[in-house]
C-alpha cells in the first residue's frame, strides 16, 4: 500500500484532473475553492462550504444550495477540543493534574466489565488512550442520554487494551463530569466564560437539550435525505454537543494554537502526539500533507452535519469546510481540499 503522503497527492491530482474545465476558466481562483463543488458532486452533500483565514484576510466558498456564510451548525466532535482546552486550563491552574486519576473526580462511577477509575488518568481521557468503549456505537448518534447513561452503556463492555489509542467519545463525556466536579458549574458555563466570551465567538454555543438550531440556519439532512434539523443534543453531550459558525471555528483555532488560551508549556501538551504514536494529541490531531506542511485540528460528525477544521500549527492560517449531510461519501475529498489549500500553490 503507498504511504499516506503519496495517497494524498493522487488524491489531489486524481480531483484537479477531475475539474480541468473549471480550473482552466477559473486560474485565479484558490484550488481548494475550485474543490470545493466536489464535495457536492462526488461527496453526495446538498451544499459546501468554506471558510479560510490567514494573513492576507478571509476567504468564503460556497457550492450547493441553501447553506449561507453566518449559518449555525452542529459541529459534533469538534466539540472536544474546547472540552480539552478546558481541561488543560484547569491543569495550569492547579485545580487537577492530568495525572490524576479518574477516581479522584469520580469516586467509584467507572466500574465494571473489567474498568476501573482507579487505573485511568484524565491524560488517557484525553488522548483516547484509556480504552473505555465508546457508548456511541450502540446510540448511533440517535438516542438522547444523560452523561452518566452514556457511561453505563460503555462500562457494559470490556475496555479495549489500556495505553493504546482507541477513539472514544466516552472519554470526553467523562471530561465533562470532570469538568464540573472541579469548578462546580457546567462545561457549558466553563466554555462559555473561559472561551466563547474572550473570543467573542457570538454564534457558539453548547444548547443541552435544545433541538433546535439558532438563525440564521440551512437545513440538515441524513444520508437517506432525511431532515435531521432539529435533534437532540444529548446524543452527543460534551463528545459533540457544540453549536457554532464557520468564522466562529476559524477564530477558535487560531487563537488556541496562536498561543490565546493556553500557556507555551499546557499548548505543547496539547500537541503531543507520542503516547498515540502520531494519531492524537488532546483534543487535536495532526495530518501531514503531501507538501510536508502538518496541520492540527479535529472532525465532527453529527447526524445530519459533518464538519473539519484544520489550522498550520501556529495559528496563523486556518481553513474550515462543511457540509450539510452525514459524511463525505468520497474519503479522498478531504485530504484533498487540506492539501489544496495549505500546500504552497505552484505557477
Amino acid at each position: 500500500m503507498p504511504p499516506p503522503r503519496t495517497l494524498l497527492a493522487i488524491a489531489v491530482s486524481v480531483a484537479l484532473l477531475a475539474l480541468a474545465p473549471t480550473v482552466s476558466s477559473a486560474l485565479s481562483a484558490h484550488p481548494a475553492d475550485v474543490l470545493l463543488p466536489l464535495l457536492v458532486t462526488r461527496g453526495g452533500a446538498p451544499a459546501a462550504a468554506l471558510l479560510a483565514v490567514e494573513e492576507s484576510g478571509p476567504r468564503y466558498a460556497q457550492a450547493g444550495e441553501g447553506m449561507g456564510r453566518t449559518d449555525h451548525f452542529r459541529a459534533g466532535s469538534v466539540t472536544k477540543t474546547f472540552i480539552a482546552t478546558l481541561v488543560l486550563q484547569l491543569a495550569d491552574e492547579h485545580r487537577l493534574s492530568l495525572s490524576d486519576t479518574v477516581e479522584r473526580h469520580l469516586p467509584g462511577l467507572v466500574r465494571g466489565a473489567g474498568n476501573d477509575g482507579r487505573a485511568l488518568t484524565l491524560r488517557s481521557l484525553l488522548n483516547h488512550t484509556s480504552g473505555l468503549y465508546d457508548f456511541a456505537e450502540e446510540t448511533r448518534g440517535t438516542a438522547p442520554v444523560t452523561a452518566r447513561q452514556a457511561l453505563r452503556i460503555a462500562l457494559t463492555h470490556s475496555p479495549a487494551a489500556p495505553g493504546r489509542y482507541s477513539y472514544s467519545n466516552t472519554n470526553y463525556v467523562l471530561l465533562g463530569l470532570v469538568v464540573e466536579h472541579v469548578t462546580g458549574h457546567s462545561y457549558a458555563t466553563e466554555a462559555e466564560r473561559r472561551i466563547i466570551a474572550p473570543l467573542r465567538l457570538t454564534g457558539t454555543s453548547f444548547p443541552g437539550s435544545r433541538s433546535s438550531l439558532p438563525s440564521p440556519h440551512g437545513r440538515a439532512y441524513a444520508a437517506d435525505g432525511t431532515d435531521v434539523t432539529a435533534l437532540d443534543p444529548r446524543v452527543a453531550g460534551a463528545a459533540g454537543e457544540l453549536v457554532t459558525t464557520l468564522a466562529d471555528l476559524d477564530r477558535f483555532y487560531a487563537s488556541l494554537l496562536g498561543g490565546e488560551l493556553l500557556p507555551p508549556r499546557r499548548l505543547r501538551e496539547m500537541l503531543d502526539t507520542r503516547a498515540t504514536h502520531g494519531s492524537y494529541g488532546m483534543g487535536l490531531y495532526p495530518v501531514e500533507l503531501p507538501c510536508g506542511t502538518t496541520v492540527w485540528g479535529h472532525n465532527g460528525h453529527m447526524s445530519g452535519s459533518y464538519v473539519r477544521s484544520a489550522a498550520t500549527v501556529d495559528g496563523r492560517h486556518v481553513l474550515t469546510f462543511r457540509v450539510n449531510t452525514d459524511a463525505i461519501a468520497d474519503p479522498g475529498l478531504e485530504p484533498a481540499v487540506l492539501a489544496a489549500e495549505f500546500c504552497p500553490r505552484t505557477p
